[in-house]
């Protein structure tokens, strides 16, 4: 009980610290608390350390090159001050893990799949806010056509690079927690290639529901494609993909990829 108290402090002082900054909306900041709980409560230290490798890294390149990023963030979703649906996007598979890590999950597979998890959504937060400053325009992952930055669905060298990059971050922190701790339930050798395997996978998930399911929208002023239900002052109107499926869906979804992949991996 006393780690979920240290859970709350903890994740509401980095919260607080992120919402001051900009980086979460109100609504997300107790989003952030919610999952900060869970994931220390149920899942100890090292998971939680992971979690913030994710949170830090991710709230901190939101801010690189803040100002070349404003017209990506007029359009498209997965930019911005996070909310409560972006938080639990992002955290909401990973508190689960952690509360099932005591009840129905043995430990190492829970801790396999929240590996993967936490690889995907570090792999493609990196993957959005380092690529959508690539010189290169990105290309669709279904069509392989040019598209604008930031659309979902597009792929590029940098945000490729960035995706490695930041799967590695989770990958590195856990293998260090696991030697530290001792633990024994996961292969330390491997657990960089689960986080890296498992990261790309999700996030190449997220790329192909996002060129293909995932709800986009018009805008009526400027013609506009965008994933906003507002643009230009008014409601945009559908285009296509399931109306049900939003990005913090599609997020969540391809973590649950991560998670799986990086679970047979080590399976």
């Amino acid at each position: 009980m006393h780690m979920l108290f240290w859970g709350l402090g903890t994740s509401a002082l980095v919260a607080g610290v992120a919402y001051r900054k900009g980086s979460l909306s109100e609504s997300g900041f107790w989003g952030a608390v919610l999952v900060g709980t869970l994931i220390m409560g149920f899942g100890g230290l090292l998971w939680y350390c992971m979690l913030m490798a994710f949170f830090i890294s991710g709230s901190a390149l939101s801010h690189y090159k803040k100002e070349r990023k404003g017209e990506v963030e007029a359009n498209f979703a997965k930019t911005g001050r996070r909310d409560f649906g972006q938080a639990l996007a992002n955290g909401g598979l990973g508190s689960l893990l952690a509360v099932l890590s005591r009840t129905v999950l043995s430990p190492g597979a829970a801790f396999a799949m929240f590996l993967g998890v936490m690889a995907t959504v570090s792999a493609d937060t990196w993957a959005t806010e380092i690529g959508v400053l690539s010189k290169e325009k990105p290309r669709s992952v279904l069509s392989w056509q040019e598209v604008p930055p930031g659309t979902s669905g597009g792929v590029s060298l940098l945000g490729t690079g960035a995706a490695v990059l930041g799967a590695l971050l989770v990958g590195l922190v856990a293998h260090i927690g696991l030697r530290l701790s001792g633990a024994t339930y996961l292969p330390m050798g491997r657990t960089l290639m689960a986080a890296l395997v498992g990261g790309l996978a999700g996030c190449f998930t997220d790329s192909l529901l996002g060129a293909s399911c995932q709800v986009i929208f018009r805008c009526p002023v400027c013609g506009t494609e965008t994933e906003k239900r507002e643009h230009c002052g008014r409601e945009t109107e559908y285009l296509r993909g399931y109306r049900w499926l939003n990005n913090d869906l599609v997020n969540l979804l391809a973590s649950g990829v991560g998670g799986l992949v990086a679970l047979l991996y080590l399976a």
